[in-house]
């Protein structure tokens, strides 16, 4: 929890799904926040096609259309509202989805204006198997944070369901492909967790800036 008469921590959230794992990920890394005292803003990144494309794919269309009322789209004024940013995408071919990174890469503004300094960075992922990707997915996240001024902050091995799931690197889960198997309980307490420990590093960063 926030120290009593310190201001809360703030967390941005923002998450690219097309299926609904890495949205179900982000809204337990918020709770996990949450429960640390922290003021959480979640946001979705939005598709780069058409539907003429997304027709192509049974329920995109639908599923976009119901995050995308439940989520705003992020902003530059969300990432420099936040003390931290906690970053999520599915897998594609071993890297993140374009949609989060096409995101990322707006942000230039506050990396020009040094306005993510010494602010918490960290990442998370769904694939469709275990081997997927996963891990190479959050490792190719993090030079971007490197560059953005962000303190990168893992999971780490510092709760015991990480034994189980997850990474040491972030979140992850994986849908085993066509039998679309949401995250299990342990995925999900690995991201509450990544959740807590993201908003007490970012409140003990807040303090001094």
């Amino acid at each position: 929890m926030a120290a009593e008469g310190a201001a809360s921590p703030r967390l941005l959230i923002v998450f690219y799904s097309r299926g609904g794992s890495v949205e179900t990920l982000a809204t337990a890394i918020a709770e996990g926040a949450q429960g640390q005292g922290a003021e959480v803003r979640i946001r979705r990144a939005r598709e780069l096609v058409g539907p003429e494309i997304m027709d192509r794919v049974p329920g995109w269309r639908d599923t976009a259309a119901r995050m995308n009322a439940l989520y705003e789209a992020p902003t530059l004024a969300d990432a420099e509202w936040a003390d931290g940013l906690l970053i999520g995408a599915p897998t594609r071919f071993g890297t993140p989805s374009t949609e989060l990174l096409a995101w990322l890469e707006t942000l230039g503004p506050l990396w020009l204006s040094q306005k993510l300094l010494d602010k918490v960075g960290s990442v998370f992922t769904s694939t469709s198997s275990p081997h997927g990707g996963m891990e190479a997915t959050l490792l190719g996240l993090y030079p971007t944070l490197a560059h953005l001024n962000l303190v990168i902050v893992p999971t780490g091995y510092g709760d015991p369901a990480l034994f189980r799931a997850g990474t040491p690197y972030g979140a992850a889960s994986a849908s085993f492909g066509m039998e679309r198997r949401p995250p299990s309980d342990d995925d999900l307490a690995v991201a509450r967790y990544q959740g807590a420990r993201v908003a007490r590093v970012a409140q003990a960063l807040r303090t001094p800036r």
